[in-house]
C-alpha cells in the first residue's frame, strides 16, 4: 500500500436547478467576491496515513454489526450491479452488515420521521443537500458523530474543514466521505476542432477558461451554422455553477449574527445572471430535457453540462468517440476557482444505538477514499466499464476539485425550510423550490413569453427568502438554546 496526500478542503452542497444553452457580452463590474463562510482549501497532509491508520478495528463480540439502512438505493449487490463494493466487502469481513430498508425518494423524510415518532429508527440514511443539514438536524432526526468520528486522526483530518460548516452546538453532524463533481462541461472535440474553436481543456490547463471564452467560444460556434442548420451552445445543469464562481451563495450563514441570512443583493449575482440571461435571449441554450452526452451532440449542442453519470456506463462514450471535458468556467474577475461539489456521507439517525458498527461502517467507507491501493482500484473497475474514457476526463469528474485548485461553497439554502429548500415538495410547473428557481429562472420565460430579469425575481422572492430564513432561525435558535 503506497503511501500518499489527499486533498480534500471545501464545504459542498449540490444545488438542483437545471439551465439547460440555441445563439454578446454580458454586463460586469469590478466588485469583489468575499465571504466569511468560505471554507479556504487547505491540504490534508496524509503521507503517513498508511503508519498512521491501523487496520480497522473488528465490530467487538457481542456488539449488534448489523445496521438498518434506509434509503431509496442498496449499498449490497444488486442484479443491476452484482459487484460487491469495496468498502462493504471490509464491513463485512469486521464482522458488519448493511440491511437494506427500501424508501421512495420522494418520501424518504416522511418514512424516516414516522419510524422515529414510532421508536424504531433505522441506523443510516443518506446525506441529502436538500433539507438533511440544518432543517433536519435541529429537527433531530440525526444525531453528532463526534463520538465515533475523531476529525484529527489522519483517516478524518482531510475532511475536518468541510465538517466544521455541518456542526450544531459544536458537534459535527456529517462526515464527508468522498467530492464528485455536480456537473462538468462534456464536449466534442471533433465538433470543436471542425468549427474551427480552440480546445476547452487547454484553454482550461493554461488558466484562460472563463466566462467570456465560454461565452465566445458558443457565440462563435451557433453563429457558424448552415442556413438550414440549427445550433446551440449548452444545455443541461449549469446555472447554479456560474452565481457559485464567483465566490458567493444565495443563503449564507452570518457567524457573527449566529444566523443564516439572504445574500441575493450582491453585485456579483448581476454580472452572473447577465451571462445566463444573454444565453437565453441570443438562442445559444437548448432547454429541454437531454439524457446523455451522445444525445446532445447530435442535436449539434456544443457543451452537454452534466454530472459524470451522464456519461458512464450505459452513457459512456463508444470507441470512435473523441469526448473531452471540462470544469464550468471561473468568473473573470477572480482568479480563485470557485464551485460546490456533490457531497457523499452517511448519516447517523436519532436513537441509533449501534456505536461499533457505525464507526466501522464509516471508517470503511473512508478508507477506500484515501488510500491509493483502494482509489487505484476503483478507478481500474471504472475504466473497466468505461474503456473510452480518457485519463484528463476521469481527472476533471473525480479528481481535479478535491486539489487545492478549488474552494468548494455550500449553498445553505438547501437546507432551510420546505419553500426554499424542498423540491419534492415545489408545486410549481418546473417542480423548483425558491432557492433552485432563483438559480436558473433567468433562462425561463413568464406566460407572455418575456423572459425573466434577476431584477424581477430578486424584487419577487426577496420577501418569502427573508421571512423563511426568520422562522428557521427562531427555531435554530431555540435548538442551540440561544
Amino acid at each position: 500500500m503506497k503511501n500518499m496526500k489527499r486533498v480534500l478542503a471545501g464545504a459542498v452542497a449540490l444545488v438542483s436547478a437545471f439551465g439547460v444553452a440555441s445563439c454578446g457580452k454580458s454586463g460586469s463590474d469590478n466588485t469583489d467576491s468575499s465571504s466569511s463562510y468560505v471554507d479556504k482549501v487547505e491540504v490534508a497532509d496524509l503521507d503517513d496515513l498508511q503508519s498512521a491508520v491501523q487496520d480497522i478495528e473488528a465490530i467487538p463480540e457481542g456488539s449488534d454489526g448489523e445496521l438498518k439502512w434506509l434509503s431509496y438505493f442498496d449499498i449490497n449487490p444488486t442484479k443491476k450491479a452484482p459487484e460487491k463494493r469495496t468498502d462493504l466487502t471490509l464491513f463485512e469481513e469486521r464482522g458488519g452488515k448493511i440491511t437494506y430498508e427500501q424508501v421512495s425518494s420522494m418520501e424518504k423524510y416522511e418514512q424516516l420521521a414516522a419510524r422515529l415518532m414510532a421508536n424504531n429508527p433505522p441506523d443510516m440514511f443518506w446525506y441529502e443537500q436538500r433539507m438533511t443539514f440544518p432543517a433536519n438536524c435541529i429537527k433531530e432526526m440525526f444525531q453528532p458523530v463526534d463520538e465515533i468520528v475523531d476529525f484529527d486522526a489522519p483517516l478524518w483530518s482531510g475532511v475536518k474543514d468541510t465538517a466544521e460548516q455541518f456542526t450544531l452546538n459544536g458537534k459535527h453532524y456529517v462526515a464527508p466521505i468522498k467530492f464528485v463533481a455536480n456537473s462538468v462541461l462534456t464536449y466534442d472535440k471533433d465538433i470543436v476542432e471542425a468549427a474551427g474553436l480552440d480546445d476547452p481543456y487547454e484553454l482550461y490547463v493554461d488558466g484562460d477558461w472563463d466566462w467570456d471564452a465560454w461565452y465566445g467560444m458558443m457565440e462563435e460556434y451557433c453563429e457558424g451554422a448552415a442556413a438550414d442548420e440549427e445550433r446551440y451552445g449548452i444545455n443541461g445543469w449549469f446555472a447554479p455553477f456560474i452565481f457559485q464562481s464567483t465566490g458567493e451563495t444565495l443563503v449564507t450563514y452570518d457567524e457573527e449574527k449566529d444566523e443564516y441570512v439572504s445574500n441575493l443583493d450582491s453585485a456579483n449575482f448581476t454580472r452572473a445572471t447577465d451571462v445566463l440571461y444573454n444565453i437565453k435571449k441570443n438562442n445559444m441554450y437548448y432547454p429541454d430535457w437531454v439524457g446523455q452526452s451522445s444525445d446532445a451532440f447530435k442535436k449539434n449542442i456544443l457543451f452537454y453540462a452534466m454530472g459524470p453519470w451522464a456519461s458512464t456506463e450505459t452513457h459512456t462514450p463508444k470507441e470512435d468517440d473523441n469526448w473531452a471535458m471540462v470544469p464550468m468556467p471561473r468568473d473573470p474577475n477572480t482568479d480563485t476557482l470557485y464551485t460546490s461539489a456533490e457531497m457523499q456521507a452517511y448519516m447517523w439517525v436519532k436513537g441509533s444505538t449501534k456505536t461499533d458498527a457505525m464507526r466501522c461502517w464509516l471508517e470503511c467507507a473512508r478508507l477506500v477514499n484515501v488510500q491509493d491501493e483502494y482509489i487505484q482500484t476503483e478507478k481500474d473497475k471504472f475504466f473497466e466499464n468505461n474503456p473510452y474514457w480518457t485519463e484528463e476526463m476521469y481527472n476533471i469528474a473525480y479528481e481535479e476539485i478535491t486539489t487545492n485548485k478549488y474552494v468548494l461553497l455550500i449553498e445553505q439554502g438547501n437546507g432551510i425550510s420546505t419553500v426554499l429548500s424542498d423540491d419534492n415538495a415545489a408545486t410549481n410547473d418546473t417542480k423548483e423550490a425558491v432557492i433552485s428557481l432563483l438559480y436558473s429562472s433567468v433562462m425561463k420565460e413568464d406566460e407572455n413569453g418575456a423572459q425573466y430579469t434577476w431584477t424581477q425575481l430578486r424584487e419577487k422572492y426577496s420577501g418569502t427568502v427573508e421571512q423563511e430564513l426568520k422562522t428557521f432561525n427562531e427555531e435554530y435558535h431555540k435548538f442551540t438554546g440561544k
